[in-house]
């Protein structure tokens, strides 16, 4: 067996055409889009590279074949922020060859042992952690939507054979919007969005840089007390709207406003991937003629809720069910769209686990990730857990 570094157009279609020979047989796999997974790795295109690294490898067999790849990538702005500098590994697929699997998780280990990291976290993307992050260990028996990860089951004992331990754990939760939302649900939403001080409005496009600033506003503070915080690059936030603008439906992405105050939003797409599912992950302009016409057609019935936030101080007072009562009136008009995946909650935010099952969700899929020390003397641990008050806390963890 032989690893190659990935440096060339040549070597970059043969580490995209490592998933296609994987999944050869697996109904459920979807291919991601060549060109998002390329665009990763691309300096011109991912702006992670204005503070970090990543490389590639390939692996081949002794007849030059195919068997695996991994990336592993330091992000600079949290690497330091942890007991000691942790870098990140993903991408990775492999046969069902232990000997495979360990040669790929060893040079990662080497590339970031010499960058000066002392721990490495995976399978994780040299990205925000909305897209391709975490080993799914269950829930194979569903497709993954778009930007989800979906693994090979057997995945799960190389890496816990070769000494990743669970850092925290994400799972789903589907939402059927056949069943009536709780009643106790309704009651709550129906009373704050009667209060004259709260607004309610979803993005519009001709606005955006307007929503995008919002959405910063509330992120960093809604997000202040994760453990490795880093307030959300604006460019970042840009660079992110164009690459789904042709999915974004308008009536999908809410912003609540307290006397014209930002302090919640939610951020749901239609799942690409039940059209994607077709393309092999080609996106030539046909593929791009034909998703207008399916999308058109109304061939996508789920969505995906990808992130959401509410200020500290605004939390536990209903501003989400208030979100989710005007969604309600918006999948009444598209009835098409019969469920809503929510992905994915950490175990390290009993919150929105709580919100999870507010609503009536009940679980699809788990993913992990994982950390490995490189010091094998030391004790792993796990992500901190958000406080379930974060109303009387303040940013240093004191409370006020």
């Amino acid at each position: 067996m032989k690893l190659i570094e990935v440096n060339s157009k040549k070597l970059n279609k043969k580490f995209l055409d490592v998933a296609r020979i994987i999944y050869e047989d697996d109904e459920n796999w979807i291919c991601p889009l060549d060109n998002m997974i390329s665009a990763i790795f691309d300096p011109e295109k991912n702006s992670f590279y204005n503070h970090g690294k990543a490389i590639r490898w390939i692996l081949v067999d002794d007849n030059n074949n195919l068997i695996g790849r991994t990336a592993a990538f330091i992000n600079e702005k949290k690497a330091y922020n942890f007991d000691q500098p942790t870098g990140g590994m993903g991408f990775f697929e492999c046969v069902d060859d232990q000997k495979a699997a360990f040669m790929l998780f060893d040079k990662c280990v080497e590339w970031l042992k010499k960058q000066g990291m002392q721990a490495m976290d995976g399978p994780v993307n040299f990205g925000e952690n909305d897209n391709f992050w975490g080993l799914l260990v269950e829930g194979h028996q569903y497709s993954p939507s778009f930007g989800m990860n979906y693994h090979k089951a057997y995945y799960k004992s190389f890496f816990e054979e070769y000494g990743f331990t669970s850092y925290f754990e994400q799972v789903t939760n589907h939402l059927d919007l056949t069943v009536p939302f709780p009643e106790r649900f309704w009651n709550i939403a129906d009373w704050i969005r009667k209060k004259p001080d709260y607004k309610f409005e979803h993005m519009r496009i001709k606005n955006v840089q307007k929503y995008l600033d919002d959405l910063k506003e509330i992120y960093d503070n809604a997000w202040q007390f994760h453990e490795n915080f880093t307030p959300v690059n604006m460019k970042d936030l840009q660079e992110a709207f164009q690459k789904a603008k042709a999915i974004i439906d308008e009536e999908f992405i809410w912003f609540v406003y307290n006397k014209e105050r930002p302090i919640a939003f939610l951020v749901m797409f239609p799942d690409a991937n039940m059209i994607f599912k077709e393309f092999k992950g080609k996106l030539h302009l046909l593929n791009k003629l034909k998703f207008i016409y399916l999308k058109k057609m109304k061939k996508i019935t789920r969505s995906r809720i990808t992130v959401m936030g509410v200020i500290p101080e605004f939390q536990k007072f209903g501003v989400e069910s208030g979100i989710f009562w005007h969604m309600d009136k918006v999948f009444k008009r598209k009835p098409q769209y019969t469920e809503i995946e929510l992905s994915w909650v950490g175990d390290f935010n009993p919150k929105m686990k709580a919100i999870h099952e507010a609503v009536g969700g009940f679980f699809a899929k788990r993913h992990i990730t994982y950390r490995k020390l490189f010091d094998n003397g030391k004790a792993s641990k796990r992500s901190t857990v958000i406080p379930m008050n974060t109303k009387d806390i303040k940013p240093d963890g004191n409370k006020k």
